[in-house]
């Protein structure tokens, strides 16, 4: 019998009302019940995944094509087959969104609303949980393969799934209707930089630009809010670094998808119920200089590890990139001096702004916009301090030009004329920059 092939959310769940829905749980669950007669579960976990579904999935569809089920048409009983094997092995209701690819984020909102993000827009979905206790089983599923657990003493936690999905779990009394799963979602297939042309993320010459400043080790700041696409351009921009040097990446949960081979992989961990055993992002940032690095790579900049970021760059470490949140250039360079005032330095802000300027070369700012979509909206060179005041130039800006007829932005990454400083730095790594680069967009 051939492996079960996975149909796209919901399975006969999405065709039964809410009133049908208990009895049609019901149904599997007095299957799931004969079932545990029938096989030895113990036996049957211990087997590779592929054996289990070869060994398992036509037991269940005997069972299935014995009793009575309110379902004659053989693909329906197919269907009611594969959610039970779902449900015994894997993540129930949700296990074909988690096996959908175009799928980015699973947002669960209590037993009876789930939503999902695909290529940017979030849409709801027909799948729904029996109940609160039922919701709570897949999550503890989820959690126990991380070494991790919930309950109300500890209503909230983080963890990473097998495939790189980050997932948060918030309960009861902090989350007043039901439990709330939150999971975000990596593809197997990395982002290139032709994914990057092809969805007008960016432009020909300005990731020309951006490679040559990567091969040139300047230190990079990727800016935006949540689900611009930070990490994806990181990724893309991580490839430029040459395979001759060491790179040591520090993430609070591990995304990057580093092509080279000499990467040293460093993952922050989250304290215990009793506030014990965690370590954070600045403890390993602090420990990865004694690792020998050539660069470092922070997937996010969230506290007070910015300071030691900054010294890291300021250091010897230069063409280090990260990413943080924020909604401009200039609202990342704010976030930064106060993240980096959280290490309770006794520093002034004057010191820590002097601190910026030598560290960071170039701020890219990305944005989502209405159509889903995700973009560069400026690159912005720090040109040094004005008084007591960090200067900016925008270098590129992208430029809205309307609408097109299937409500996609239409718009232009424009050069803004002004040449940067780091120009005739980068100049033996731009082979391929086009010589009117820094031209205004408008006069080409």
């Amino acid at each position: 019998m051939a492996t079960p092939n996975r149909v796209r959310s919901g399975g006969n769940a999405r065709t039964l009302s809410r009133r049908d829905f208990r009895a049609y749980q019901e149904l599997k669950n007095g299957i799931h019940r004969y079932l545990l007669n029938k096989i030895d579960l113990q036996q049957v976990l211990a087997l590779p995944d592929d054996r289990r579904r070869l060994q398992v999935f036509p037991v269940i569809q005997e069972v299935v094509s014995q009793l009575k089920v309110p379902f004659s048409d053989p693909e329906e009983r197919e269907r009611l087959s594969l959610e039970i094997f779902d449900e015994v092995f894997g993540l129930g209701p949700i296990e074909p969104l988690m096996q959908d690819p175009s799928i980015s984020d699973i947002l669960i909102n209590g037993a009876g609303e789930v939503y999902i993000e695909r290529e940017g827009v979030l849409e709801e979905t027909k799948v729904i949980f029996k109940d609160d206790v039922h919701l709570m089983r897949i999550i503890n599923a989820l959690l126990s393969a991380s070494g991790r657990s919930i309950d109300e003493s500890s209503p909230m936690v983080d963890a990473r799934l097998a495939d790189g999905s980050r997932v948060n779990v918030i309960l009861p009394p902090l989350a007043i209707d039901g439990p709330h799963i939150s999971i975000r979602r990596f593809g197997h297939t990395s982002i290139t930089e032709a994914d990057l042309l092809t969805n007008q993320s960016l432009t020909s010459p300005t990731l020309a630009l951006l490679k040559a400043a990567v091969a040139a080790r300047l230190n990079i700041v990727i800016s935006g809010g949540s689900g611009t696409g930070k990490t994806t351009l990181l990724n893309v921009l991580s490839g430029y670094i040459s395979a001759k040097e060491r790179i040591v990446t520090i993430e609070d949960s591990a995304e990057l998808q580093l092509k080279q081979r000499h990467v040293v992989r460093l993952e922050c961990r989250p304290s215990n119920p009793e506030g014990k055993g965690g370590t954070s992002a600045r403890r390993l940032v602090i420990n990865s200089l004694r690792m020998r690095p050539n660069r470092i790579i922070v997937g996010e900049v969230r506290g007070e590890e910015a300071l030691d970021m900054l010294q890291a760059m300021n250091t010897g470490h230069d063409g280090s990139l990260t990413t943080v949140h924020a909604n401009s250039p200039r609202d990342a360079l704010a976030r930064i001096e106060t993240m980096a005032m959280m290490a309770n330095l006794n520093l002034s802000e004057k010191a820590i702004r002097k601190q910026i300027v030598s560290a960071i070369a170039l701020i890219v700012q990305v944005a989502r916009f209405n159509d889903g979509t995700r973009r560069i909206t400026q690159i912005t060179e720090i040109t040094g301090m004005e008084g007591e005041v960090i200067s900016l130039q925008d270098l590129f800006v992208f430029e809205k030009r309307g609408v097109s007829s299937d409500g996609r932005i239409v718009g232009i990454l424009a050069a803004t004329g002004i040449r940067p400083k780091f120009g005739e730095t980068i100049k033996p790594f731009g082979l391929n920059l086009p010589t009117n680069l820094f031209e205004p967009t408008a006069r080409r």
